[in-house]
């Protein structure tokens, strides 16, 4: 009893280095994709490094809620690769502990997974999500133009399509701007001009865009006419303040509400449309992504064991192809969800089910010191690729 408490405190000391390496280098990989946009943030609008810091403090509970199970799994399956190659795994047997005698400190280091993920996806998401809402309004309500986009229709402001072909950053210049302006009841205006600037009365939090050189044509539906107007300086004036008080109005998004707010509008709602099948899908995934840690615990474990030093990267390679897969039949049933195809609930436990049926299978083959056979599964795999890249050529 002594010699196996020991072992499980030395094998759930060693998983936690690798485990802490791995949430510091999936962490930087995630917040790599948004630091071109923030550095033409802080070059181009100025905006405060305060703000920066806000940014990637609010967006990190989206990416936890991934990286966390996936760093579990491979901090199981590097540890156990580690004591296997030194033949450590060979030591603890001949003192008498079995295989499942070391499975406790995996399920304990899993579950403590499970908790810290649990705790992101059913409080840290939600709050963050609303705070980042926020934090995106009242930057935009001084920065009007951190919005605007090159080559994309803006409908920011409500019954105002926007559109600009080109940024001039350096001049503070709009070429070639497209304006649909609704605005007015039963009449159309559509504005063209080849280029424009945006003036900012931040203090009213109203932007003008100032045009020059270019044509108004307008349509009245109800007298059923149209004209159209030369200018050499229109001005279009903008109320962000009053765009701000109708998105703090409008309804809460299905990533910000809490579980018995989800709960709420999916017993509430009339007809199940898209709305009613994401917040479903949503409701499911905060609790199911926290018991893949579970599940992809008990798969590294076994993969772990087997793969000796010779086939130590083979042994790397399969934990990530399965934690692909999970990835793949997650994505899978999000969107068969969302269409209804079947019911949300499968398609997003389901990849736990897999995964820790094939980890169950692994560990019962381990246990009795049969080989996984992964090269055969693996010759196989290339060998149908391989089919089907010589029936696809000939075709």
């Amino acid at each position: 009893m002594k010699l196996n408490s020991i072992t499980n405190r030395y094998i759930f000391k060693e998983m936690f280095i690798p485990f802490s390496i791995n949430i510091f280098v999936f962490s930087f990989l995630f917040l790599m994709t948004e630091m071109i946009e923030i550095a033409n943030w802080i070059v181009n609008y100025k905006l405060s490094i305060w703000y920066v810091v806000l940014f990637i403090f609010y967006t990190m509970p989206w990416f936890l809620m991934f990286i966390i199970p996936m760093s579990v799994m491979l901090a199981v399956l590097l540890t156990f690769l580690r004591l296997s190659s030194d033949n450590e795994i060979v030591a603890m047997k001949s003192c008498g502990l079995s295989i499942y005698g070391l499975l406790p400190p995996v399920l304990i280091f899993a579950l403590i997974g499970f908790l810290f993920t649990g705790f992101i996806t059913l409080y840290g998401v939600p709050r963050a999500k609303a705070s980042l809402e926020e934090m995106a309004l009242k930057v935009a309500a001084s920065n009007a133009d951190i919005g605007l986009k090159e080559r994309t229709f803006n409908d920011t402001f409500k019954g105002v399509m926007l559109y600009i072909n080109k940024i001039d950053l350096k001049n503070k210049k709009l070429i070639d701007v497209f304006i649909e302006d609704k605005r007015q009841p039963d009449a159309v205006s559509t504005v063209i001009a080849p280029e424009g600037r945006l003036i900012s009365e931040s203090e009213k939090s109203i932007y003008h865009l100032i045009l020059s050189k270019g044509s108004i044509h307008q349509t009245n539906l109800k007298e059923r006419s149209a004209n159209s107007i030369q200018f050499d300086t229109y001005t279009l004036s903008l109320d962000f303040k009053k765009e701000m008080r109708q998105a703090i109005r409008k309804k809460k998004h299905r990533e910000e509400m809490s579980i018995a707010e989800l709960r709420q509008f999916i017993n509430d709602s009339a007809s199940k449309d898209d709305n009613y099948y994401k917040a479903k899908i949503v409701l499911h995934r905060r609790f199911s992504i926290p018991v893949a840690c579970l599940a992809l615990s008990l798969l590294a474990f076994p993969l772990g064991i087997q793969s000796k030093s010779a086939t130590r990267s083979f042994g790397l390679i399969a934990c990530l192809f399965f934690f692909f897969l999970y990835y793949l039949l997650l994505t899978a049933g999000y969107s068969l969800g969302e269409s209804g195809v079947y019911p949300p609930a499968i398609g997003m436990w389901l990849p736990n089910f897999v995964m820790a049926g094939i980890g169950w299978y692994f560990l019962r083959q381990t246990g009795k010191e049969r080989s996984l056979k992964l090269y055969l599964l693996a010759q196989r795999l290339l060998q149908l690729l391989a089919r089907l890249g010589r029936q696809r050529r000939s075709g």
